[in-house]
């Protein structure tokens, strides 16, 4: 059955200009979903509590979906614990704080999968997510992600305040970030295996050992996922949005590099960090709450992502 949820909301996406934000902008278009409104970094510093005042006299949005974030690959977090920690706290605890002070419908908080305990039973089950201390060079960015499902928790407890909070596992897709300090590993390997391809290159060198594992979902299931929370969960458990399946990173580098057309060597720099050693999301919560199954089978979203930015390189 098809829901009317967003036919008379205004809704605010906060990174809706970035990569997931373009999928459920799109998403919410075919919803019929016609008060979008996105703040754009240039006009709105979220970080700052004016630029977040001005965000809600200017918009005054009925739902808020906060996927704004300072985000990076392993490198990234390891040169800016500081700022990803600082930046994501003060967005999303100022955000929902004025959100609730406004008498906003909803707020969807996203959180990351960086927020799990660095040794977690596979595949990771909500319930787990205080059982330890995160991977260590991605925990500042986790941890300040994480307290905004504390916040979530005890707003709705104290002021019945109606927020979630969405844990989805690495994303992937076209569109995504290609940039070589900042980018996650499946652009990464993409981008070294097509720029070696058109540069004549033999090798590609890769972080790490390949040994942990990671699971992946295609952006526009996570925009599905995230969309049918927002229509139909309304409780303080926090739910993975992922695809429910895991694969070692040499097993990836070795598919990237299949389905590229690479035909060099891979060389494995294991000075560099592996971060955590495996990844995968116990998916069933989704399924029971709100019917969310990611349907993109990983062939199919890799040769969809190394399609779109070989067409970005032409």
């Amino acid at each position: 059955m098809v829901s009317n949820f967003f036919s008379n909301k205004r809704v605010v996406v906060t990174g809706g200009a970035g990569f997931l934000g373009s999928y459920v902008l799109a998403k919410l278009a075919e919803r019929g979903c016609k008060d979008v409104l996105v703040p754009a970094i240039e006009d709105y510093d979220l970080v700052e509590i004016d630029g977040i005042n001005r965000m809600y006299d200017d918009m005054s949005p009925d739902v808020v979906i906060h996927l704004a974030a300072v985000v990076g690959g392993i490198g990234a977090n390891r040169e800016h614990p500081g700022e990803f920690f600082y930046k994501n706290l003060m967005m999303g605890v100022q955000l929902i704080e004025q959100g609730r002070l406004r008498g906003i419908e909803k707020f969807i908080a996203i959180g990351t999968v960086c927020a799990y305990p660095k040794f977690t039973a596979v595949p990771f089950k909500e319930d787990d997510i205080w059982d330890g201390y995160p991977e260590e060079t991605n925990a500042p960015y986790g941890l300040a992600k994480k307290m905004l499902l504390v916040q979530s928790q005890a707003y709705r407890q104290e002021y019945g305040f109606n927020s979630i909070f969405l844990l989805p596992v690495n994303l992937y897709g076209p569109r995504d970030n290609f940039d070589q300090a900042s980018s996650h590993v499946i652009p990464a390997l993409i981008k070294k295996c097509v720029d070696a391809i058109n540069n004549g290159g033999d090798y590609i060198e890769c972080w790490g050992t390949g040994s942990a594992s990671r699971e992946f979902v295609y952006a526009a299931d996570a925009a599905e996922g995230i969309l049918l929370a927002t229509e139909k969960y309304n409780g303080s458990e926090p739910v993975n949005i992922g695809a429910g399946f895991e694969i070692t990173i040499r097993d990836l580098a070795e598919k990237i590099v299949k389905l590229t057309g690479f035909a060099g060597e891979i060389r494995w720099d294991a000075t560099k960090p592996d971060g955590q050693p495996r990844r995968c999301l116990d998916t069933s919560r989704a399924k029971g709450l709100f019917d969310f199954e990611a349907t993109t089978g990983f062939d199919e979203g890799l040769s969809n992502t190394i399609e779109w930015y070989k067409r970005s390189v032409k």
